[in-house]
């Protein structure tokens, strides 16, 4: 369930009345909550406990109530628990300090560090605040290291967020042109909505005709205009009022969404009366294609006849640019198709993966006159990937100057429809990203981890040191926008998981090697190839001790135990072979399948070397054998790293051989087994070996120090083996040959076999 206290969205009609002269205004509450989750030490993205909440349009005020609890009673120390806020897509954070990939470029979130020792809670509140997903991530400080066997008791953390909100359900909109009457107080300001269009360039709200109503004073404005939203990385626009009026202007504002405007007084206690109008301008519409889209589909479908069959009258974006690209440059364009809008195609590849091509062939047209507009919308389950753009120069045809450059920027909410040297990439409230190729640098990459969750518009133009490019005017760029789910796939040392959140999918890289980084870059503490080679030599040969092992098996005619000692040795081996993290790897099968039989194996040797211990029937002990085989199997479907998967075999095992022991001993009037030699220098080395092995297992392995630790578990678990196994049965027969190895020889008398009279001695120990 996506809610756990609250089943779902609680809406609460909570109304808290705003006296005006115009009217009243009336707020709701809207509550939601997220189950608790367990946090876990930051070692790579997906340790991050990630949770979506989404702030509908017009919320005044939102409240984040951030708890974070201990699950254990034992004393754990205090622990720092960071929090992580953005607007539009996951927050992309390095807690470890670790270096980006080239050409990557992110914005920082905000960040609150939570102090816990057994309980705490802290809020976070946000003025009007941007509406859409916003995503809190939360983590423990960074990974010490060391190996946590599963099962164990450990300090334990769970995160909870929760989040109230105060909405506006009758916000006034202002309309193009039109004065609006209203109030404001320093506890009560005016709250209102305009609708930017798209392909606007600008956009002003003036106050006018202020009073506050108060002597000689009232003339005094004391007011403070708000436009936009805070969306954490970028505040509203404030412009501070005084006098009659004042107005704030916007260039290049966001498109095609509402924008909020707030008014507030700054004075206490005086309530200001004013007149407030928007208006905006559309300085530059691309030319229409018309509603016949006859042409587009046939493009789509590839018919070869579409370069023949497109008529004047049906002409549409992409025949006027090829045609324009095949004319002069002086050619003049009309006055309102002042900007190349080129129609992308969008294509949905795999999950996390988007592929956006120009409809009229991947070379796009570009020239100093005016700017090349390419349009990439981003919906909210493509915020989980990284947007890559590659801009590559065409130099096959057109030769630039060392002067010239091709400038791109690629901005959300709204182009830069003027590039030059002066003008930055970014927009009136959001920042975009810049790029230039040119003769000398032919290729650009720009690479966004967790893009917003908006339209993204890419602006191309070429630009020159002087006003006239000369003879080079017109040039071809190859821009390639996709998105995929990680950066680069993350390298050689690195693998790219597909993360989720409730239904929400992310994609990170998971390091190997010592390498770090977003995309498994960084090199500063990776581990060389030598370190590598011995790390896998080791955890692969040190299985071989169990050599001894089966040979002792063998010549004391435990066969069965034997074959599962063989089956241990063998898939250890193979599966610590794929288990590598670097490049020193071998796979003979499925790495999964190498891990359940090697995880099998094990548990399936302690199971048969105890029991073997406990000298009971052959029947009742082959019996045994292959129904708690089953068992175990089952369990390791389950859940194989389990303790109980371990835990479980061996205790019942030992029961069966503290039984069997305590029999035998009651029976006989003395300890069993009887010789002190066996106890002195079998059973307690034996013992001993296992319990060193147990200790370095769940105590001592960290990711430093895995491959020796491990090997030492390998061998010292072999090695008990040798020194636990009993001595071999007496008249037994194994192989269905007696003991020696020789053929016995029987006399018949009239047709019959003489039978050679033996007692079988159970439970015999020499």
């Amino acid at each position: 369930m996506e809610f756990s206290f609250l089943r779902g969205l609680l809406f609460v009609s909570l109304t808290a009345w705003t006296f005006g002269d115009d009217g009243q205004m009336t707020f709701v509450s809207e509550l939601s909550s997220k189950p608790a989750q367990k946090l876990s030490k930051y070692g790579w993205y997906g340790s991050v406990r990630l949770q979506r909440f989404h702030i509908p349009e017009e919320t005044a005020i939102a409240r984040w109530l951030f708890t974070v609890t201990k699950g254990h009673n034992f004393h754990c120390g205090q622990r720092n628990v960071t929090i992580h806020i953005r607007w539009g897509a996951p927050p992309v954070i390095n807690p470890t300090g670790s270096r980006f990939p080239n050409h990557t470029l992110w914005s920082p979130c905000l960040s609150l560090i939570l102090p816990v020792t057994s309980h705490s809670s802290t809020t976070f509140n946000l003025s009007n605040p941007a509406p859409g997903d916003w995503y809190v991530a939360a983590h423990l400080p960074e990974h010490d290291g060391r190996i946590e066997q599963k099962g164990f008791p450990s300090c334990s953390y769970f995160f909870q967020p929760q989040l109230s909100v105060r909405r506006a359900v009758d916000t006034p909109t202002l309309q193009q042109g039109t004065f609006l009457q209203q109030t404001a107080a320093s506890d009560r300001p005016a709250r209102l909505k305009l609708y930017v269009p798209e392909f606007a360039s600008s956009l002003s709200v003036s106050v006018a005709d202020c009073s506050s109503g108060e002597g000689s004073d009232s003339g005094n404005c004391s007011l403070v205009l708000k436009l936009g939203s805070s969306s954490l990385h970028r505040g509203p626009l404030t412009v501070n009022c005084s006098g009659i009026g004042c107005s704030a202007a916007l260039s290049n504002p966001p498109w095609d969404t509402w924008l909020r405007v707030v008014v507030e007084s700054s004075q206490d206690n005086r309530t200001v009366t004013f007149s407030i109008v928007s208006n905006y301008t559309v300085g530059c519409k691309p030319k229409s294609v018309g509603l016949k889209a006859d042409d587009d589909i046939n493009k789509l479908r590839g018919n070869s006849s579409y370069s023949n069959s497109t008529s004047v009258g049906n002409s549409s974006v992409v025949t006027d640019t090829v045609a324009f690209s095949n004319q002069s440059a002086s050619t003049p364009l009309p006055a309102s198709a002042c900007v190349w809008s080129i129609p992308v195609l969008y294509e949905e590849v795999d999950v996390l993966s988007l592929r956006f091509t120009a409809v009229n062939g991947p070379n796009v047209s570009v020239t100093h006159t005016h700017p090349t507009l390419l349009t990439y919308p981003l919906h909210t389950q493509a915020t989980g990937g990284t947007l890559n753009l590659q801009l590559t120069l065409n130099t096959t045809n057109v030769t630039l100057g060392n002067s010239s450059n091709v400038v791109a920027c690629l901005s959300p909410w709204a182009p830069v429809l003027q590039l030059n040297h002066s003008q930055p990439c970014r927009t009136a409230l959001f920042g975009g990203y810049g790029a230039r190729v040119n003769a000398s640098v032919p290729k650009a990459v720009v690479r966004l981890p967790f893009p917003q969750s908006t339209t993204w518009y890419l602006t191309l133009q070429l630009t020159c040191n002087s006003s006239d490019c000369g003879n080079t005017s017109l040039v071809s760029v190859v821009p390639e926008v996709f998105l995929s789910a990680c950066v680069e796939d993350c390298g050689t040392y690195g693998e790219c998981r597909l993360l989720r959140s409730y239904s929400y999918l992310y994609a990170a890289c998971v390091c190997k090697a010592g390498w770090n980084g977003w995309g498994c870059t960084d090199d500063s503490t990776a581990q060389s190839y030598r370190r590598q080679l011995t790390a896998a030599l080791l955890l692969t040969l040190s299985n071989l001790a169990f050599l001894p092992a089966i040979v002792v098996a063998v010549m004391r005619f435990y066969i069965t135990e034997a074959s599962v000692y063989l089956f241990t040795m063998f898939f250890s081996t193979f599966y610590h072979a794929c288990d590598q993290p670097g490049i020193a790897v071998m796979c003979i099968m499925d790495y999964d399948t190498l891990q359940y039989c090697d995880f099998l194996g094990s548990v399936c040797s302690i199971w048969v070397t105890i029991l073997c211990m406990a000298r009971i029937r052959d029947t009742f002990k082959y019996t045994v054998f292959l129904l708690g085989a089953l068992l175990i199997a089952m369990s390791m479907q389950l859940d194989r790293k389990g303790l109980w998967n371990l835990l479980g075999p061996v205790l019942c095992a030992l029961l069966f051989m503290v039984t069997a022991w305590v029999y035998r001993g009651v029976r006989r009037r003395q300890c069993y087994p009887p010789s002190w030699k066996r106890w002195v220098f079998y059973l307690i080395p034996g013992i001993l070996c296992a319990l060193i092995g147990v200790c370095l297992y769940i105590f001592a392995e960290t990711e430093e120090n895995y491959y020796y630790t491990h090997s030492l578990w390998h061998i010292l678990v072999a090695i008990c083996v040798v020194f636990l196994l009993p001595p071999e049965e007496k008249n037994r027969e194994a192989w269905g040959l007696s003991r020696g190895w020789s053929w016995s020889w029987r006399p018949r008398v009239c047709g019959y076999t003489l039978c050679q009279s033996s007692k079988d001695e159970l439970y015999a120990v020499t």
